[in-house]
């Protein structure tokens, strides 16, 4: 029995101090793994905000919402041109600037910087009563611009599919 004890004495010994011997080890490497800060899931979380961001900032670029007429003849435009937009609520803007009816024609103007022959676009929700429209159309006449175009989406026809 003594040699059984003689053995648990001597492995309790010897985890003991391998014990003691990984507490200082830990101990050390706690200090080390303060001094050396893992940045990977730092860039991975500031890679994810990129991504984020990118896709949602195209959208945030034309943040009024307009329900355009449909037509069936659309022109897709290549160019960054003044866009007059009218919303259901009757509000203006120029771009994304909000504009008074009585500025606009003048407003306008300064966008285009004094080119009266260049194109406007009008985007006009189709839930805006007509005077208002005549009203944005009026103001831009009065202005000298003539060069003022309708903006639409296309009109999806099922014939127009088959071809």
């Amino acid at each position: 029995m003594e040699t059984r004890n003689s053995k648990l004495d001597a492995i309790f010994e010897f985890r003991f101090s391998d014990l003691g011997l990984r507490q200082g080890a830990a101990e050390g490497r706690t200090q080390t793994s303060l001094s050396e800060i893992n940045v990977t899931p730092f860039v991975d979380v500031v890679l994810v905000l990129l991504i984020i961001f990118m896709l949602t900032a195209p959208i945030l670029e034309s943040g009024i919402e307009v329900d355009l007429p449909k037509t069936r003849t659309v022109r897709v435009l290549s160019e960054e041109k003044v866009v007059v937009t009218i919303d259901k609520r009757q509000d203006i803007y120029v771009g994304n600037d909000p504009v008074n009816i009585h500025r606009l024609g003048s407003f306008v103007l300064d966008h285009m910087r004094g080119s009266e022959q260049a194109p406007v676009f009008i985007r006009c929700d189709q839930s805006v009563p007509f005077g208002a429209f005549a009203q944005v159309m009026d103001a831009l006449k009065q202005a000298n611009l003539r060069n003022v175009n309708v903006v639409t989406e296309p009109l999806n026809t099922k014939g127009a599919a088959g071809g």
